[in-house]
């Protein structure tokens, strides 16, 4: 399939990470760090699949492509960064990685959920103020997890394994989907599905799992917060924009709820300031996937959706069903 052409927006995605691919495609990566927006435009006509690293993949970029781009091969689970109906329309394919993504982002959920309510961050910097005394009067009461109930917002296969997670550390599971799981999922996990808003004002714990789209855009925002618990956290390892960022720092000012852990936010890389300045809130830059063995395997996956793709298998991670 040297015939076929590949075009790769930035070297976030390194040559030797898609080897495979490499030997099969005409493979294109840019010199620098990433190709420009008008170098990209230029470069589109030419190719037959784009994997858009870095990327907004909007109408404009789409009419570009249309009529040579076959396939855009999404790096991630989450592809909110493409305008996938405008590219059906144009009968364009669309895949994403997601089961790479599956573990770690559960397995930094645990993390956060851990840091947040046993104060991890807070006691490592007070101990390394000079002049401190935390080992007793500056402690703040930490909180447990051990018998408390963990609201998952969105249970489908990342909102499950921190579910698994969760049950491991004696939590108790309720979920939010717009559909009841099967029952026997619900067994395996002693998962209850519940409204939105009763998750809401009863977890004491809150996990967002959903993707990000127009539905889930601000789908938790001041009139939630006003409804949970003083004591409740919220853990955000999905999209920024999923929680009104602003109606979260008046939460967390004004005591609301007790605290945050997010390694998402809503105008990334900006950060509300505020955020930046409590100590109730675990931040981190976006780093969920970002080991290394996370990276080689959506690196994989890429490649296979795109080998997959040309040689018409079905197999393959589609986001969009053409017309």
């Amino acid at each position: 399939m040297k015939n076929k052409k590949v075009l790769v927006f930035s070297n976030h995605l390194k040559p030797e990470s898609v080897s495979a691919l490499s030997n099969q495609f005409e493979v294109t990566f840019p010199e620098n760090d990433k190709f420009t927006q008008e170098e990209i435009y230029k470069l589109l006509p030419h190719y037959d699949a784009i994997v858009p690293v870095g990327y907004k993949v909007d109408k404009t970029m789409l009419d570009i492509a249309a009529g040579h781009v076959k396939l855009i091969a999404n790096f991630g689970a989450g592809y909110n960064n493409i305008d996938v109906d405008y590219a059906t329309r144009l009968g364009i394919v669309v895949t994403n990685t997601p089961s790479p993504v599956i573990e770690p982002t559960a397995e930094h959920t645990l993390a956060l959920i851990l840091t947040v309510s046993r104060h991890i961050t807070q006691y490592d910097k007070q101990l390394r103020q000079p002049g401190t005394n935390p080992w007793y009067s500056h402690r703040q009461p930490s909180q447990n997890i051990f018998g408390k109930t963990l609201g998952i917002v969105g249970m489908g296969r990342i909102g499950q394994s921190v579910a698994r997670r969760a049950r491991a550390c004696g939590m108790n599971i309720i979920y939010h989907n717009r559909h009841r799981l099967a029952p026997e999922i619900e067994e395996r996990y002693q998962a209850q599905r519940v409204e939105l808003d009763r998750l809401i004002a009863t977890a004491d714990i809150i996990s967002i799992n959903v993707p990000l789209s127009a539905e889930t855009h601000h789908l938790i925002n001041r009139e939630h917060f006003l409804e949970m618990k003083p004591e409740a956290i919220i853990i955000n390892t999905a999209r920024g924009p999923i929680i009104n960022e602003r109606d979260l720092v008046e939460a967390l000012q004004k005591k609301w709820i007790a605290g945050a852990g997010l390694d998402v936010f809503e105008q990334e890389p900006v950060i509300s300031p505020e955020l930046l300045l409590m100590d109730n809130v675990v931040l981190t830059p976006h780093s969920a996937v970002a080991d290394m063995e996370t990276y080689n395997a959506i690196c994989h996956n890429i490649e296979q959706n795109i080998i997959g793709f040309f040689e018409g298998r079905t197999d393959i991670d589609r986001v969009n069903i053409l017309p």
